[in-house]
């Protein structure tokens, strides 16, 4: 089945990104955008967009009816939903497939399963994947304690529901846990209208590794090279690279095959990640499922020379998954994201862009230089505080880490972004560091920077 026209239900650098892929496969492209975008550059770069309404998220890009009345009205047959918005709601698959619109992405199935942490954990320890200790969703502080003096401290409080660190809290000892337990039923609540959690034991020096997959729907899957992505602030991704210092044959062979049974198992179709955190015995843990195409997917794309999203759109179509066999780590490939935040706080910093220069580069995929910047601003576009404050991922790629990690420093350094506050600081810091340059750090990058 090809498909003619992709609506891109979502905004910003992700947005420009789809747009690129789908018309180098020859297909006609349809944005939509609130007031807030209309003069982002992705607006601009489709074959036709639509006005979908007012800034916030529940008026505009989070407003399922208003986006297939979009793709509607404009003949789209398909929808890339992107990533974040309404990209893992199993609700708005069911409405794609009701006005026979091909989604491109997984089935409602698979979100429904792996959307809710506390399945998802029944349903890996069910075909033996390693979980992490901890409990089946707990609506109780006093058997939240009992439980927890089980687990031992320090113990990390979820949200059932949702991701991206958001709902998340790290309790060291018994006299933080009623606190702690109402802060995160509270931000579970506000961030996905379900407040229940659960707990785990607090893993010793992890690391969060993550393994891209691509599925065909009828079990059949290809993994990729894996993703270390441990340095985070609010539990939230700020540096990825791929392959980690950490993983050697032996571990990335097993972390593979969880992750392909994993995803056989569930029959997943599309682009998906299956996320675990490693401790530093090498332990591997399931940790969650996104069923969607991640920010990050660029390295993978970096050592791989594999186009996700044009395989995205492919699958789509019906067409056969790549042959494991001829994906090969080819370099080194490191991700860092550029926020609208202050470089201390990380608190979001909104505001207009008055100037806005950019490393050379390839504008996109890797064509020949080793800098690639995905960037959804130009100058004298404004960060509102609407949405999440990404401005870029910048992305460097090198024949080893050392060349990656030099080519980083000289884009970062390159990259010029006035008007506003932006971590461009910070990961400079960081990258430059020897606790990232001697590799085999964990998730406690940040803090551990911020002691030296």
């Amino acid at each position: 089945m090809e498909i003619k026209k992709i609506l891109v239900a979502n905004r910003g650098e992700i947005a420009r990104r789809v747009i690129k892929s789908a018309k180098k496969l020859g297909k006609k492209v349809v944005a939509v955008y609130s007031e807030a975008d209309k003069d982002l550059p992705f607006v601009s770069e489709a074959d036709e967009s639509v006005n979908i309404g007012e800034p916030h998220p529940l008026k505009s890009y989070l407003d399922i009816s208003k986006i297939i009345e979009a793709a509607k009205k404009t003949g789209a047959d398909a929808i890339h939903p992107g990533y974040g918005f309404l990209s893992e709601r199993e609700d708005f698959v069911k409405a794609c497939e009701d006005n026979n619109i091909t989604f491109i992405g997984p089935t409602a199935k698979s979100m429904e399963i792996m959307g809710d942490k506390a399945t998802a954990r029944r349903f890996v320890r069910s075909i033996n994947i390693p979980i992490p200790p901890g409990t089946e969703i707990i609506d109780d502080v006093e058997v939240l304690k009992i439980e927890a003096r089980k687990l031992g401290y320090p113990v990390l409080l979820k949200a059932a529901a949702g991701g991206g660190g958001i709902g998340m809290v790290r309790v060291e000892k018994e006299d933080e846990l009623s606190k702690a337990y109402e802060q995160a039923r509270s931000r579970a609540k506000s961030a996905f209208g379900d407040e229940r959690v659960y707990m785990e034991k607090y893993l010793q020096s992890p690391h969060h590794i993550e393994i891209q997959v691509l599925g065909d729907g009828k079990g059949g899957i290809t993994t990729f090279p894996e993703r270390e992505c441990s340095v985070q602030r609010r539990h939230q991704k700020v540096i990825e690279e791929s392959p980690s210092t950490f993983v050697d044959e032996e571990l990335r062979k097993k972390i593979r095959d969880f992750a392909r049974k994993i995803m056989s198992e569930l029959k997943y179709r599309n682009a998906g990640t299956v996320e675990f955190v490693v401790d530093r015995d090498k332990n591997i843990y399931f940790l969650e499922v996104n069923t969607r195409l991640q920010v990050e997917h660029p390295i993978t794309e970096a050592i791989t020379g594999f186009d996700l999203v044009e395989w995205q759109i492919k699958i789509a179509e019906g067409e056969n998954l790549p042959d494991e066999r001829d994906i090969r780590i080819n370099g080194w490939g490191i991700e860092c994201r550029i926020y609208a935040e202050d470089p201390v706080t990380f608190l979001p910093s909104p505001g207009k862009i008055t100037e806005l220069v950019e490393p050379k580069c390839t504008k996109f995929f890797w064509d020949s230089e080793n800098i690639r910047l995905d960037i959804g601003y130009i100058g004298g576009n404004s960060i509102t505080p609407f949405y999440d404050p990404l401005i870029a991922k910048l992305v460097a790629r090198g024949n080893n880490r050392s060349e990656a990690i030099q080519n980083m420093l000289q884009a970062l350094s390159d990259i010029k972004i006035e008007g506003i506050k932006t971590n461009i600081k910070f990961l400079l810091e960081a990258v430059s560091s020897d606790l990232f340059k001697n590799g085999g750090y964990d998730t406690h990058f940040i803090q551990n920077l911020r002691k030296k």
